[in-house]
């Protein structure tokens, strides 16, 4: 959890989505919401979990491969994946 100053969480509150600490705090922010409108038992804990996983797993599989794909293109590959993959041998 990170530790935001009081003095930003208004601004957080507000959308201010400075940096990477203010988006974590954002998360668990909506996470404390959820939490408080369903028990903290195994299957909430497992639903969360689930839940934060896939979206991270969508995140990567939507945004992240297409973004290291063009940089790929972009730069070249880089050792192993170089010869791995263009390896005709």
């Amino acid at each position: 959890m990170p530790y935001i100053p009081k003095s930003q969480r208004n601004k957080i509150k507000h959308g201010a989505l400075e940096n990477a600490g203010s988006l974590n705090y954002t998360l668990h922010q909506l996470l404390h919401d959820y939490f408080d409108q369903n028990k903290i038992n195994y299957q909430t804990l497992n639903d969360v979990i689930g839940v934060l996983e896939c979206a991270k797993q969508e995140l990567y599989r939507r945004i992240a491969c297409d973004y290291e794909n063009r940089k790929i293109l972009q730069n070249g590959d880089c050792e192993p994946y170089q010869s791995w993959f263009n390896n005709d041998t």
